[in-house]
């Protein structure tokens, strides 16, 4: 049994006094075959706790059940990190943030009229108890109670940023105790102190976010909290990437330097995050800095979470994780024996030429079942959580060019008229129009929406998919449409075919390339054609989504600053291997799997600053 207390003085373990020296990894943004391998490289980087998100979404599947299976089972990674002599701090929400798609609420909350989030609202407190009905069962035998190795639990996240409903928080906290949760429970806000007020719950201890000035933040929480341990329980030694920014990055000396002020003051860490990991699939989430989801200021993050981390997205040890460790080691002991080596790479090549190609106008009836509705609806009224959707109608003629908008666009509307691309119209630019012009037979419309990640932070997280108001051509608005759910889920029905006339640019086309590999020899060798990492960059390709072997692993744009996407060597098989891209405005020709990863031109992380 494991008992983590605290006294006047600080934390105790088991009746010691002990310092927590935490990293974040996240089990959702790692290959479930490489959990151990992680899990041993943050030992190896002197921590004695990792600590986790428990994203609700995630674990929520569309038709409702919740999944603790394979990637989703929770359980195992814990006692993974269990026999790597790893204590376990989970945050189970039921908000988590970071950076992941709509901060881990499920998509089906917003098909609720008059919903509000993360507030006693009945409606969404309903929902919650739901959550934690299944998911807190499962973490019971994990608790340092009953032999496991959890030893607290976050209620929440950071509220105090986005309120101050202190019944939902006390429901929250009450709920997690009814429930047989009998750990340490605390919360985590900003080190201002209005967030520090806002995110208090009573009788639990509270811990600060920040990236530096560790003494200065410090005194924030003492403000609100005079006695007890200090706890930064997410220290940013790093920083996210979003669309059409560059790579952030944190200067490894100037982050060790920081961690040691940190340390010196006797306070215990939660580094963030010492292995970030990828967004695979739709995960990424989004910012949104404007007034209202239908103003300008929408940021969707890239696929990539490297977050700069000490322990890079393929698993490398990086020049931070050796500053890191020199200064862990001068405050708790450094476990013994010798560093992992990097994991394996494919050797590079280059992929010339698709094997197939399909439509995606062309393939709709093999993707997708029509529903008919009077007017344009989100994907999350039809049940749909991620992807893109397609809206058809048709616009009565002879009519001369008029303004074609969209109100409520979610997030990148490709518009065409009888099926030739007449133009895209995007969020951040509002009030765009198209020029449509009609003959005598009128014309039929098409509308493609991507919808990229939902906001994860801030008051914007009401953020609908697909087309959330209506179509206007001139002031007049379209009625009548068909509209086919694309979750693209499952690729198998398209026909692809190796003949056709070459893809337009603005007409959407999935492109097969294979590859074939060697299997690994009887000690487990290999030869650099054998399944490892690889990295598969897209030059002169524009914007759209990479499978391998069926997995999406992310979404790719030219705005950058991401180049590379990481493709883990489980996904990769011995034989053949087929990647499709699905590209949405310009049609490269060719594929490279490199053996290093291109996030990017770089720029400082302004976790340094805050």
């Amino acid at each position: 049994m494991i008992e983590l207390d605290f006294d006047a003085g600080g934390f105790r373990r088991n009746g010691a006094p002990h310092r927590i020296v935490s990293g974040s990894l996240h089990y959702f943004r790692v290959h479930p075959d490489l959990w151990d391998d992680r899990l041993a490289r943050l030992r190896a980087l002197g921590v004695n706790t990792v600590d986790t998100y428990i994203p609700w979404n995630f674990h929520e599947l569309p038709d409702g059940e919740v999944d603790f299976t394979g990637w989703r089972d929770v359980a195992r990674f814990v006692r993974l990190a269990e026999r790597h002599g790893l204590d376990v701090i989970l945050r189970p929400g039921p908000y988590i943030c970071a950076e992941w798609e709509f901060g881990g609420l499920p998509a089906r909350l917003l098909a609720v009229d008059g919903i509000r989030l993360r507030c006693s609202d009945p409606a969404f407190l309903a929902a919650v108890d739901g959550w934690f009905d299944a998911l807190v069962p499962q973490l019971l035998p994990l608790l340092g109670s009953r032999g496991g190795p959890v030893v607290a639990v976050q209620v929440e996240n950071e509220y105090g940023s986005y309120g101050t409903d202190a019944a939902y928080l006390a429901h929250l906290r009450d709920g997690l105790l009814a429930r047989g949760v009998d750990c340490l429970l605390f919360t985590a806000d900003g080190s201002e102190d209005f967030m520090q007020q806002g995110g208090a719950i009573p009788g639990l201890l509270a811990t600060a976010t920040f990236g530096s000035r560790a003494p200065e933040r410090f005194e924030v929480l003492r403000r609100q909290q005079p006695a007890g341990p200090l706890a930064a329980m997410e220290f940013w030694i790093g920083w996210f990437d979003r669309t059409g920014d560059p790579h952030h990055v944190r200067d490894a000396k100037e982050t060790a330097e920081s961690l040691d002020e940190l340390l010196a003051t006797g306070a215990s860490v939660n580094l963030y995050m010492a292995h970030g990991g990828t967004n695979f699939g739709f995960w990424a989430g989004a910012n949104h800095s404007g007034t209202g989801p239908d103003t300008a200021g929408y940021e969707p993050t890239v696929t990539s979470y490297d977050y700069d981390a000490p322990i890079g997205e393929a698993g490398e040890l990086t020049e931070k994780f050796h500053a890191l460790r020199a200064v862990i080691g001068r405050y708790v002991p450094l476990p013994e024996g010798e560093l992992p080596s990097r994991p394996p790479r494919l050797a590079p090549r280059r992929l010339d030429g698709a094997s197939g190609r399909a439509r995606l106008l062309d393939s709709l009836d093999a993707l997708s079942a029509p529903v008919h509705r009077p007017t344009p609806e989100p994907m999350e009224r039809l049940g749909q959580s991620f992807g893109l959707i397609h809206y058809r109608t048709r616009v009565p003629g002879p009519r001369p060019a008029l303004p074609l908008r969209v109100d409520g666009i979610g997030d990148r509307a490709q518009v065409f008229a009888d099926g030739r691309p007449l133009g895209v119209l995007d969020r951040n630019d509002p009030g765009a129009a198209l020029p449509l012009a009609t003959g005598p037979a009128g014309v039929a419309l098409d509308i493609l929406v991507e919808a990229l990640g939902r906001t994860n932070y801030g008051p914007q997280m009401d953020d609908r998919k697909g087309i959330r108001r209506g179509v206007s051509h001139e002031r007049q608005r379209l009625h009548g449409w068909e509209i086919r759910p694309l979750p693209l889920t499952d690729l198998g029905p398209l026909a692809f075919h190796d003949d056709g006339p070459e893809p337009v640019d603005g007409d959407p086309v999935f492109h097969r390339f294979e590859t074939d590999l060697d299997a690994a020899d009887d000690t487990g060798g290999g030869t650099g054609n054998t399944p490892a990492d690889a990295f598969v960059a897209l030059p002169g390709w524009g914007r759209g989504l990479l499978w391998l072997n069926g997995f999406l692993l992310g979404r790719y744009t030219d705005e950058g600053p991401q180049r590379t996407l990481y493709a883990p060597a489980p996904l990769w098989r011995p034989g053949r291997n087929t990647l499709i891209v699905l590209e949405l405005a310009h049609h490269g020709g060719s594929l490279e799997l490199r053996d290093e990863p291109d996030l990017g031109p770089t720029t400082r992380a302004p976790s340094a600053d805050y």
